[in-house]
């Protein structure tokens, strides 16, 4: 289990990473700045509940992704499979009741926004951490129209004050507007210089 202390924020990225690549180090290291983070973990999901083809082995992931994200204020963990957690929800719930104290934030990409009020217990997660929303190329207007940027619309945190992200009670967010990668997992498993998986639901999609 990864170390936090109380006081602490950090981030949690989440997904299969299958696998992970240089446009998941690029938006981690800016989420830790815009969003006033302390720490980011990656959360290497054992499995995607709403994919029917599985991603590569945990293991090779997890190596994979210690490979390609090496930052002292970044940790790559498998907690999710040591929790036996399946949704974000649960995920979430699980970490709070672990680290009491740790204050956390959930990083999520802005095509994961526009259809964040799909996922299981999408609400739970507002009401429980802050939400930090990363864009990437062509889907930063059908995030910000999407049903739950409308429905927290005046949970928002603006500009500059996204740096305060991580001191906010929930429901907050933010919406970090940078230059994304154009790196994508699906285009590395298509190379076949990696085992075929499941495309990543969560943050970044890939």
């Amino acid at each position: 289990m990864p170390f936090a202390r109380a006081g602490q924020v950090v981030g949690l990225l989440g997904g299969s990473f299958d696998p992970a690549h240089e446009g998941h180090a690029h938006i981690t290291k800016a989420a830790l700045t815009r969003f006033g983070l302390d720490r980011v973990w990656w959360l290497v999901s054992p499995a995607n509940p709403l994919k029917i083809r599985g991603p590569a082995p945990i293991l090779d992931r997890v190596a994979r992704a210690q490979a390609v994200m090496q930052h002292p204020r970044v940790t790559v963990t498998d907690i999710e499979a040591r929790l036996g957690t399946r949704y974000t929800a649960q995920t979430i719930a699980a970490l709070q009741d672990y680290y009491p104290g740790v204050r956390f934030v959930w990083l999520m990409g802005a095509d994961n926004l526009a259809q964040f009020h799909r996922w299981q217990d999408w609400r739970e997660i507002m009401a429980r951490v802050p939400v930090g929303v990363l864009a990437r190329p062509g889907d930063r207007i059908s995030a910000c129209m999407s049903r739950a940027a409308r429905i927290f619309r005046a949970d928002r945190l603006i500009g500059r004050a996204s740096v305060l992200l991580g001191q906010a009670d929930a429901p907050k967010w933010a919406f970090a507007n940078l230059p994304m990668s154009q790196l994508s997992s699906t285009a590395i498993r298509e190379t076949g210089k990696w085992s075929a998986g499941a495309v990543d639901d969560r943050p970044m999609g890939e």
